[in-house]
């Protein structure tokens, strides 16, 4: 496995982030980011607003230049649950198969997957993903999609070539 990957967490919660309610997500993510060298660098916890989390993945990508940064929380049907639209509006490119395989995983153990509109983007060399606010979904999603996310990172980093078999 190639260099070590450089990760940022941005847990979207009102309550959270006026200190009424703690972090269970942010914990599961850096536990398991670590079977692919993850290491957490960078870590917020902001309301769920748009503009604050869009303004955060801009951070994290463009002055940070982190390698991959997730997003807990804000994916679902409530009103103020606006994680998606922002990651939307910072992304250049869209990686639809990162949020379909976690749906897809996701589904085999609830029918309230199907509910999830998060999604996943790129933005610069920046790998940008929506995981739910549950530390339980937190742990299923990532466990589908750690496996891939290395070789994806060495492909944005230029540091592996594309994924065709010789």
């Amino acid at each position: 496995m190639g260099s070590v990957i450089t990760v940022g967490i941005i847990t979207a919660s009102d309550k959270g982030s006026k200190g009424e309610r703690e972090d269970l997500s942010a914990p599961v993510i850096r536990e398991l980011v670590q079977s692919i060298q993850g290491q957490v660098i960078a870590y917020d916890m902001v309301a769920d607003e748009q503009r604050l989390l869009e303004d955060k993945m801009k951070e994290y990508a463009d002055e940070k230049k982190l390698d991959l940064v997730f997003t807990t929380g804000g994916t679902g049907f409530a009103s103020r649950d606006v994680t998606p639209e922002a990651t939307r509006a910072v992304v250049e490119r869209l990686v639809p198969g990162i949020a379909e395989a976690m749906r897809w995983e996701s589904l085999k153990i609830t029918p309230k997957a199907m509910l999830s509109r998060a999604v996943a983007g790129i933005r610069g060399g920046t790998l940008i993903i929506n995981l739910p606010g549950s530390p339980k979904a937190v742990r299923e999603c990532l466990e589908t999609i750690l496996p891939a996310l290395s070789h994806g990172i060495e492909i944005l980093k230029g540091e592996a070539g594309e994924c065709a078999r010789s």
